[in-house]
């Protein structure tokens, strides 16, 4: 009798120890997204406290933007290679830190090196939490429960972000949207030391690439550097065709030395997986759209309707409520059902249709908040419960556990890069549309309108076209097109379906 029962306890503490474990590294995953956000509507008392120009307070933004998009990669191998927990708690570290310094800044460099610090340190800490979750939930369903998790905290937290950061500049100060993170940091720490789980990593020897690591990160900084300059300096101008230039340069010497070297930093099979990188590019025309409704929609709330920061951030609850009622269990129930292709699609549609309301509700200064900018938010956040569930399933599905951390930095440069790409493309179309309406005439708030509907329908064709890329790249072959749960993992080893031994 003792002998079955003993074993009882021991399974209940080892599933509680996983979930707290999920629970620290989600917290430290809210902090990073919040603030990839929160700053935003601090920045006009920030220019006026430190007495930045237009053109250097984009720094305040560009700096997180670059460093964190820049290094997401390389971290996420770094952590298969030494151990993700270790670059789990490094990052903290450092993104604590550097929080401490953005709250006492009290100079532009000072700050802005401070906030590209905080980036640092976010690569490092969330290029590994998707990874903890592909090899701590092996099981279906528990998988699906901590990617739904997972997801609620990542998409909700851009709309979170914008309440928090009005409400704390406006009740204590600007410094205190950094300052917040500090405590939570200093409690995230010692709890992630205790219960995330450490599995040894491959070594150094197997994959330290450090010239590709080189050429990567130095691509991935300068192009980013590139994407979010060419509002200020043009798409045709010399110095963003230079950057783009230098950028491909050193992603081809970056391919070259992948091909020849006998420990790439990004394996061959990785680029192989036609779910994980098919996904990934369907995320990333899709994340290009979905950050339009944020930029457009707060821009018209505030700038045109006259909502406060706080007021902004309460219009795109319905949106963030959305994403929280699917990720109770709803989309993986349905992709369990349905299969994630056919939930994938559904979800597309239903962004797009939230879109086309979103720019043909945008009209004066005196348009009503219900019924058509309220139900644009519930459909765009239905679509977005719906569809990042199902791409996330298919990113990870045939990663195998050594590689779990690099399938992570994919999953997270799509989003980050794409989110780059698309607000820069996005506001220059809009700012180009507004001028244009300006010449011929129009008032300034006719002009205003028509830049942020172009803005709005120009994101509703990144999804349009990502509903493309499902349909063709994503479409399973016949023969296996059949109802799943979320995939559970492949042991270390194991040949992949449709991968040969010598692909490994």
């Amino acid at each position: 009798m003792s002998d079955i029962i003993v074993p009882a306890p021991i399974t209940l503490s080892r599933s509680r120890r996983r979930w707290l474990a999920l629970l620290v590294a989600l917290t430290a995953q809210l902090m990073i997204i919040l603030d990839s956000s929160v700053v935003n509507v601090a920045l006009p008392v920030i220019q006026n406290d430190l007495h930045f120009s237009q053109a250097n307070l984009t720094w305040v933004v560009n700096a997180y933007m670059i460093s964190y998009g820049s290094f997401l990669l390389v971290a996420g191998r770094l952590g298969d290679l030494v151990g993700r927990k270790k670059v789990f708690l490094a990052g903290m570290a450092l993104f604590t830190a550097a929080s401490a310094a953005c709250g006492l800044s009290d100079g532009q460099a000072f700050l802005i090196a401070a906030r590209f610090a905080q980036g640092l340190g976010g690569a490092l800490a969330s290029a590994t939490i998707l990874a903890f979750i592909v090899t701590d939930f092996p099981q279906p369903q528990e998988r699906a429960r901590a990617m739904s998790v997972y997801l609620l905290v990542t998409v909700s937290g851009g709309s979170l972000g914008l309440l928090l950061g009005g409400a704390l500049t406006q009740a204590l100060g600007w410094h205190w949207i950094f300052v917040i993170n500090i405590p939570i940091g200093l409690l995230a720490l010692p709890a992630a030391a205790a219960f995330l789980s450490e599995r040894p990593g491959s070594g150094l020897r197997q994959g330290a690439d450090l010239p590709g690591a080189v050429l990567v990160t130095a691509a991935a900084l300068i192009g980013i550097d590139a994407i979010v300059q060419a509002a200020e300096y043009g798409w045709l101008s010399g110095h963003t065709l230079g950057l783009g230039a230098v950028t491909v340069a050193l992603l081809g010497a970056f391919a070259v030395r992948e091909s020849r070297t006998s420990n790439p930093l990004v394996p061959i099979r990785i680029l192989r997986l036609r779910s994980l990188i098919g996904s990934s590019a369907v995320r990333a025309v899709v994340a290009a759209g979905m950050y339009g409704v944020f930029f457009f929609g707060a821009l018209y709330l505030e700038q045109t309707l006259g909502y406060d920061a706080v007021h902004t951030g309460l219009a795109f609850l319905p949106q963030t409520v959305m994403v929280a009622v699917l990720s109770m269990g709803i989309t993986a129930r349905l992709v369990s059902a349905w299969g994630p292709e056919r939930v994938l699609v559904a979800g597309l549609i239903s962004m797009i249709v939230g879109l086309l309301l979103l720019a043909w509700s945008l009209g004066g200064e005196h348009v009503d908040y219900f019924p058509g900018l309220f139900f644009a938010f519930v459909l765009v956040g239905l679509g977005t419960g719906a569809v990042f569930m199902p791409l996330l399933t298919m990113a990870v599905a045939q990663v195998a556990p050594a590689d779990a951390g690099l399938a992570s930095g994919i999953v997270n440069v799509s989003m980050q890069i794409s989110a780059a790409v698309g607000l820069a493309a996005l506001g220059t179309l809009s700012s180009n549309r507004t001028a244009g309406l300006l010449a011929d005439g129009h008032s300034q708030l006719a002009a205003f309108t028509g830049g942020c509907r172009l803005g709005v329908l120009t994101g509703a064709g990144c999804v349009a076209f990502g509903l493309l890329l499902a349909v063709t790249v994503l479409r399973a072959p016949r023969s296996r097109r059949e109802v799943v749960d979320v995939p559970s993992q492949p042991a270390d080893g194991a040949v992949l379906p449709g991968q040969s031994a010598r692909s490994r």
